[in-house]
């Protein structure tokens, strides 16, 4: 039998993940809508403010202040 070792590598510190925790104030009506949809695709309410995050910065765009001049 060959002798497998098991590698444990050193735990990344909290935020080196590729992923940043922070809290942000939003309406409750907002929540309603996204436990809604939640409940009806099986997403986390986390996985879903991520998906609709991308979504939203893939399609957004920002006009330059002059351009209002």
């Amino acid at each position: 039998m060959e002798n497998k070792k098991l590698i444990v590598k050193p735990k990344k510190p909290r935020g080196e993940d590729g992923h940043k925790v922070f809290s942000i104030r939003i309406k409750d009506e907002i929540v309603t809508q996204l436990e809604e949809i939640c409940a009806k695709t099986g997403y986390s309410r986390n996985e879903l403010i991520g998906l609709l995050l991308e979504y939203a910065l893939e399609n957004c765009e920002v006009e330059d202040a002059e351009a209002n001049e």
